[in-house]
């Protein structure tokens, strides 16, 4: 009989194996963690020198070995400390996904300071915001940044003293940067000698990063990730690979590819570092194992097919939508994508269909679904493999350090099968919002996260991902998930990709409305989406409007849709 997943995670959690789970107290809370966990990210930086000449990072013509970004992070810790930066002050980072974004991360790391990724999709004001929020005091931006935050600079110097670390940016640019501001280049400060060793007195539930939340409504929060939160995210990646790869070899169900030779492993960063996907599930992890990682300078999936083709990538993903896009891509039968290994997304929810369409195309592929936020450093949840193909519409079981409840809206536990807000309490989870009590109060309860989505959990033990709970919509008193009906629509082969909204209904209260935009060179009736949907939900879950727009559908930096401001276009073009 088959290796089930709960047995596997009996043996590799049992005492004495690598993965031992056992019980500690974290800020006064009872708490599963890892025994074997490392206690800080400096001791995973320092355990990353051993990759020695093994490439780390690849962008365009430029190629790191591991003995480079090493000596990098060390030229430049010493910079950041002669500038005076020390044990928890704020160094923020602003750019695209450069190899500089992540040395420039380690830097600060390494001496005890707090990271502090801004968003690089940002406006002035917002990067502005995010600056004098954090209290960063020091500033390292590439060019756009600094075009984009150059007319809100005076007024944040004149309640700090900043100071400006300038990546691949003209004079021109630099110029723009007021007088009073301290500004050099990154590539001067790194022209000194390396200090000899890196040493700072961190402790494990010392802060190590300040990520801000991609809130649609309000000012973004700024999440506290401590050293202790991220090193636990990166024994839940390694994990669920070392699970995933026991369950493997013994179901041997994934036929082995045709080229029996042993493949470096090459991940495909395509979503942004400012993002938990892109820092802690996928850079991190990467770092500790050695592993070699192609950046992107910004998403596109021709580009991706041409990368995957030309570096041998084993493993891509990001969120769902870049998925769908690859797949559907005109490019996509001419590229080599036999390399790929690993297909690993979260960060929305998948529909079923495109696990059939991952095993269709990617027959040595391993499809994954993750669920994880901000507030849980990244990985909470995930489901690989053939239990993904059984259970496309679950995100897996949660790893075995994160304690899950399924909260009623009168506050009491619901049962198997019944939906409810998740919470989730476990070592991955942060300890609150940088400088905001009240936020911290409305979101945490003696550890719980109270993550605002809907889900329940099955006779298996596995997590379902129902819908974010502002994105529920009522129609006549019943509950309709958004993401069930986006899953139905998917299934229909001329749909590029799909959002389901509430539109205000005067006697039902809200009527379901989905706005798609199908795959270039397909045409699709609106009839042709309700008789679909017609018959695989019930009638009330069927959409009244249906929108069909040729260009992408909106969404932010973190690849989740942004559903107000479709609503909000289709509200208005409604009342013209």
């Amino acid at each position: 009989m088959a290796m089930t997943v709960s047995q596997a995670t009996e043996l590799l959690t049992s005492k004495g194996q690598p993965f031992e789970v056992a019980r500690e107290e974290i800020r006064g809370v009872p708490t599963l963690v890892w025994a074997n966990a490392p206690k800080t990210l400096v001791e995973l930086l320092r355990d990353s020198k051993r990759h020695g000449n093994k490439t780390f990072l690849v962008y365009e013509d430029e190629r790191y070995s591991f003995e480079d970004h090493y000596e990098l992070v060390t030229k430049f810790a010493g910079a950041l400390r002669d500038l005076g930066v020390a044990k928890g002050d704020r160094v923020a980072i602003a750019m695209r996904n450069y190899p500089e974004w992540i040395y420039s991360f380690w830097a600060a790391i390494s001496i005890g300071a707090i990271s502090v990724p801004l968003n690089a999709w940002w406006s002035g004001d917002e990067l502005a915001y995010g600056v004098k929020d954090s209290g960063s005091k020091v500033l390292i931006f590439d060019e756009e940044r600094i075009q984009r935050i150059a007319p809100c600079l005076e007024e944040l110097a004149s309640s700090s003293n900043l100071q400006i670390i300038t990546v691949r940016c003209t004079e021109d640019t630099r110029s723009k940067i007021p007088r009073s501001i301290s500004q050099k280049r990154i590539q001067d400060l790194l022209a000194q000698e390396a200090p000899s060793q890196i040493d700072p007195a961190v402790l494990p539930d010392d802060p190590a990063v300040i990520f801000y939340t991609s809130g649609t409504t309000g000012k973004p929060k700024g999440a506290i990730g401590t050293h202790r939160n991220l090193a636990t995210n990166l024994m839940n990646a390694f994990f669920i690979t070392t699970r995933s790869t026991m369950l493997v070899k013994e179901r041997g169900t994934i036929p082995a590819p045709e080229n029996e030779d042993p493949v470096e492993s090459t991940y495909l960063l395509s979503v942004p570092l400012f993002h938990a996907t892109g820092c802690f599930a996928t850079m991190i992890p990467n770092l500790v194992a050695g592993n070699k990682i192609i950046l992107m300078r910004r998403w596109n999936p021709e580009d991706a097919l041409a990368l995957i083709e030309k570096e041998s990538v084993t493993f891509f993903g990001g969120v769902p939508t870049m998925v769908w896009q690859v797949l559907n891509s005109p490019d996509f039968p001419r590229r080599d994508t036999s390399s790929i290994r690993n297909i690993s997304y979260g960060g929305a929810p998948a529909p079923p269909e495109l696990v059939r369409r991952i095993k269709e195309h990617f027959p040595t592929g391993l499809p994954s679904n993750g669920y994880g936020l901000t507030e849980t450093s990244a990985i909470a949840a995930m489901n690989v493999g053939d239990d993904y193909v059984r259970k496309p519409d679950s995100v897996g079981p949660p790893v075995p350090v994160c304690e899950v409840r399924i909260v009623g809206s009168d506050g009491v536990d619901q049962g198997i099968n019944t939906p409810g807000e998740l919470w989730i309490k476990g070592p991955n989870v942060i300890p609150g919002y940088w400088n905001n009590e009240a936020a911290t109060a409305a979101s945490f309860s003696d550890g719980w996260l109270h993550s605002g989505d809907m889900a329940f959990v099955d006779e298996e033990g596995y997590l379902h991902i129902v819908d974010r709970t502002k994105d529920m919509l009522i129609r006549g008193g019943e509950n309709i998930y958004s993401s069930e009906v986006e899953g139905a629509i998917y299934e229909l082969p001329s749909v590029a990709d799909v959002a389901v909204v509430g539109i205000p209904d005067l006697v039902l209260g809200e009527e379901v409305c989905a706005i798609i935009q199908p795959r270039p060179g397909h045409s699709i009736s609106e009839q042709e989406v309700r008789d679909h949907v017609a018959s695989r939900l019930a009638h009330f879950k069927v959409p009244k409007y249906v929108y069909f727009r040729e260009d992408s559908l909106p969404r932010n930096a973190a690849g989740k849709l942004l559903k107000r401001q479709l609503k909000n276009e289709i509200i208005d073009s409604e009342s013209k």
